[in-house]
């Protein structure tokens, strides 16, 4: 299980977007340790001509982040927190190191 999972509130902690406002996970991309987070470390890729777009263009998207430098934001208290958790015997639960309350699903 991933400290961070899809639809968390996640701030930078580095890079060009990271004195911005907290965004939305979109995805994760389990087998690199990336996410894709709503609106930040936008990168252009041109595409060739074709029917879609008969001159080509240009379009923004979304480049993967590392999971390291992204921090979750509790919804309880609306801080940047590490991530622990609580084992019991019936299931494994994300919660906030500084409020100690639940992080949620995230799905």
């Amino acid at each position: 299980m991933s400290h961070i999972l899809k639809n968390d509130r996640v701030k930078l902690l580095a890079g060009v977007d990271s004195d911005k406002e907290p965004s939305r996970v979109v995805k994760i991309i389990g087998d690199k340790d990336m996410a894709l987070v709503q609106g930040r470390n936008m990168k252009w890729k041109h595409l060739r001509r074709s029917q879609d777009y008969p001159h080509g263009a240009r379009v923004q998207k979304e480049a993967p982040i590392p999971l390291s430098k992204l921090m979750v934001i509790c919804p309880a208290c609306a801080k940047p927190t590490r991530v622990k958790y609580l084992v019991t015997e019936k299931a494994k639960t994300r919660i906030c190191a500084k409020c100690k309350k639940p992080l949620g699903e995230g799905k």
